[in-house]
């Protein structure tokens, strides 16, 4: 497979992960090239451009919902680090939730 990712729409930030994707894997899609900062499965996504706390992520040239937290090109955009504007979601955070791989010891 040629490209592991894929813009949907022109305007989205966003691109799609059409294979599994490891972390530090070099990815092209059309149009570009990024480093992956994270694992992803197949069809998650991945920021196309670094994004900002409150920024609109765009899918199918759509808003889709805001990101949380800052996202590095790259990176996995998941619920971690979405929301949704237009509905009410459960968030990892609300549940009192901790990645057991972001603490240090």
């Amino acid at each position: 497979m040629k490209n592991k990712l894929l813009q949907l729409h022109p305007q989205d930030n966003c691109l799609v992960a059409l294979a599994d994707i490891h972390e530090g894997e070099k990815l092209s899609y059309e149009g570009g090239e990024l480093l992956a900062r994270s694992n992803v499965t197949l069809g998650h996504k991945l920021a196309m451009h670094e994004l900002s706390a409150g920024d609109k992520v765009i899918k199918y040239g759509a808003i889709i919902g805001s990101a949380t937290q800052c996202i590095a090109v790259g990176e996995h955009i998941h619920s971690h680090n979405l929301k949704s504007d237009y509905i009410a979601v459960f968030h990892h955070q609300d549940a009192g939730y901790q990645n057991t791989e972001d603490q240090t010891t």
